[in-house]
């Protein structure tokens, strides 16, 4: 039934591909800006609010290296599948919960199976023949994020006026159309499968990466750039709202200018300029410069400086985010890229526990003093990535040992 139904409409993978993200992030953006007020509602803590993201992340944390080498050894698809339904049932859970701890279960369910995003990347990572359309693809991913985050958070900020638990259903039902779409339209594109033993430990793949010394300050940059992202993004909607007095629907729409800037700048900047006119490896380290001073400047507590802040952040993470994985898996064995990727995700997951814990905390302290500290993180990023830069600035990548399976 499935196959006749992919002959017949004949559709690309990397279209099926694009589009399953497209619904995926398109609900992600749905629910950011209402999540820390209907939250709130429950008369809950900042820290508590933070919290929420943390166990999402801590989940997430332990599942992605195994579902990366999982997606290694059994197909791509399957992951995929499973970490969709996933998704459908924790949003489903969230939405119909009276307690926090209903919350909190939500947010597990959906984190134990938090493959979407990395597994989409592989997917596009099997079906790229060069380093360069390598890039081009994962800046694919980045422009759909970038939509959905122009789409999601109006679509989030409307719903949430008829009733706070709405944005939160749709992005249910909108998971479980996701699943159905993906089962009957995506293919298999990992046609070069692993033939080992499948780990249940997820510290192994990991412990086994960081031994590679001359890789390791990717990885830490990566850890501290995912610290100084996740830390912003916990406090955003609270921040806003207490500073500027700012309501859910100009939330919605901050974000929405944030999505416009990753989308425009994924889509045409990155390939038409950035990689044109200057190497992976010089993005890499000198974006973070004006990257740290966006946040410095979004804790002055003037509008104006907050919007032109963001607007720094959101075109300094965009570049970032890509040249940063195309430059780390670019190393990856050819049959231990899901690995290695499901690592990268892993590490990101424990930066998304570390950071909102870390902005939760500084934010009762002083509401600036979250970008203060992202900027700072991200000026430890550079201390990091420049101790390479020397063996990176006149080639496309680090001279790196292959990074094998476990």
């Amino acid at each position: 039934m499935r196959g006749k139904i992919q002959s017949k409409f004949n559709i690309s993978p990397k279209a099926i591909i694009i589009s399953t993200v497209f619904l995926d992030v398109l609900g992600i953006g749905v629910i950011i800006p209402v999540l820390p007020y209907y939250v709130e509602s429950f008369n809950v803590s900042g820290i508590v609010i933070t919290s929420l993201f943390a166990v999402f992340a801590l989940c997430s944390f332990f599942s992605a290296p195994i579902l990366g080498m999982i997606s290694d050894r059994k197909g791509r698809r399957p992951v995929l599948l499973v970490s969709l339904l996933s998704s459908a049932i924790g949003w489903l859970v969230f939405a119909f919960s009276t307690s926090i701890l209903g919350l909190f279960i939500g947010r597990i369910i959906d984190g134990l199976a938090a493959g979407n995003i990395s597994t989409a990347q592989n997917y596009l990572i099997d079906i790229s023949k060069t380093p360069k359309e390598r890039s081009k693809n994962l800046g694919l991913i980045g422009a759909v994020f970038g939509i959905g985050f122009i789409i999601g958070p109006l679509v989030g900020g409307v719903l949430s006026g008829i009733s706070m638990k709405l944005p939160f259903i749709v992005v249910g039902v909108m998971a479980t159309l996701n699943t159905i779409f993906a089962y009957f339209f995506l293919p298999e594109t990992n046609h070069n499968r692993n033939t080992g033993k499948i780990s249940l430990n997820p510290f192994a793949p990991i412990i086994k990466a960081f031994q590679n010394k001359k890789v390791l300050p990717l990885y830490i940059g990566w850890l501290f750039f995912g610290i100084a992202a996740s830390l912003n993004q916990s406090i955003f909607a609270l921040y806003i709202a207490k500073v500027f007095s700012w309501t859910v629907i100009a939330s919605g729409f901050l974000m929405a200018l944030v999505g416009v800037i990753i989308s425009v700048n994924q889509a045409f900047f990155l390939h038409k300029v950035w990689l044109r006119y200057f190497k992976e490896s010089f993005l890499m380290v000198w974006t973070l410069v004006p990257f740290a001073i966006g946040y410095f400047i979004m804790a002055l507590p003037i509008k104006f400086a907050f919007i032109l802040g963001l607007i720094i952040t959101a075109f300094g993470q965009s570049i970032l985010r890509v040249v940063m994985t195309s430059q780390t898996i670019g190393f990856a064995d050819s049959t231990a890229q899901g690995e290695m990727m499901g690592i990268l995700a892993s590490i990101m997951s424990l930066s998304m526990i570390i950071g909102p814990i870390i902005g939760g905390v500084v934010y009762e302290i002083s509401p600036s003093l979250p970008f203060i500290f992202a900027g700072l993180f991200l000026l430890v990023v550079l201390a990091f990535v420049f101790k390479v830069y020397k063996k990176i600035k006149n080639q496309d990548h680090i001279d790196l040992e292959p990074i094998e399976a476990v």
